[in-house]
């Protein structure tokens, strides 16, 4: 969970270099779901793992990559045309909600223990308190709209991922790199309609990089693995952990100044995750 926090959290980086330096939001999340997949397939290829044959598999993960890899793609980089990487990362973060309130539409979240929920909104109010949301007129902007809609996509992928996917006798690992491929295919289709295309910048191509083959391709077979190891609410719960690796990020890479609010802010995220961590734990097998 903490490898994935930090290759995760530090994809909004990487979105707002590649969008000042010559790339387009449509060019962002084909390159990135392109990259993401071929360092799938080539990792599904060295542990010797087919990818699934079957069309109704194919089918689900044609759904399931449009909700968590297309969609979410496309609307994070259209929100970071307008908003700061910080407020996006604090956007991103009530995908947990966003799991919780869809569990309990669906009768999944049903008995949901005080502790867990206590958990959630505890970690969404510390992310508030570390980027204090309420000071950023783009808060309001259709760019932050966009990222709610990315965030509520996630979530209802996480969902759908748990039901019909993880658990099917499919490995993790082959099923993300097939996922990866469809989303490639998915997003390739609104190529025409993305704009001229751009002439980016090497520091561009060079955050495209990190951004597909890192904070997508790696970061989306931990996804799997968390979702089908502990389920998608618990998944969803590392969303908390993304402001907190992008605040140290910055201080440490920046040398940008961590305010008592945002220490406080840190800490309560911190607490938060393991509240909902705590309340889900089960006991380890014995085989």
């Amino acid at each position: 969970m903490a490898i994935l926090a930090i290759l995760w959290g530090s994809a909004f980086l990487w979105i707002k270099l590649a969008l000042n330096n010559g790339l387009t939001p449509v060019q962002i999340t084909v390159a990135r779901s392109a990259l993401g997949a071929l360092v799938l397939l080539a990792l599904a290829r060295v542990a010797r793992q087919r990818l699934p044959r079957d069309r109704g598999t194919w089918a689900r993960l044609t759904v399931a990559a449009f909700f968590c890899n297309a969609l979410p793609f496309f609307l994070f980089s259209v929100g970071e045309q307008s908003v700061d990487s910080g407020v996006a990362g604090v956007l991103n973060a009530t995908t947990p909600l966003w799991s919780l309130l869809l569990g309990l539409a669906v009768g999944t979240g049903r008995g949901l223990p005080p502790v867990r929920l206590a958990g959630l909104l505890l970690g969404f109010a510390g992310t508030l308190l570390i980027f204090a949301p309420w000071q950023e007129r783009s808060l309001v902007s259709w760019g932050a709209l966009a990222l709610l809609g990315a965030s509520a996509s996630y979530a209802v992928a996480f969902a759908y991922m748990d039901r019909r996917l993880t658990g099917k006798g499919t490995a993790p690992l082959a099923l993300s790199a097939a996922q990866l491929v469809a989303a490639t295919g998915l997003s390739s289709l609104a190529l025409p309609a993305g704009g001229a295309v751009a002439e980016p910048t090497p520091l561009g191509v060079l955050a495209l990089a990190v951004l597909g083959v890192f904070s997508t391709g790696f970061t989306f077979y931990l996804s799997y693995r968390l979702i089908a190891d502990e389920g998608a609410t618990s998944a969803a719960t590392v969303g908390y952990l993304l402001p907190v690796v992008s605040v140290a990020l910055g201080a440490i890479v920046l040398d940008e100044a961590l305010s008592p609010r945002v220490l406080t802010g840190m800490v309560v995220v911190l607490a938060g995750v393991g509240m909902t961590r705590h309340a889900t734990r089960t006991p380890a097998p014995t085989t």
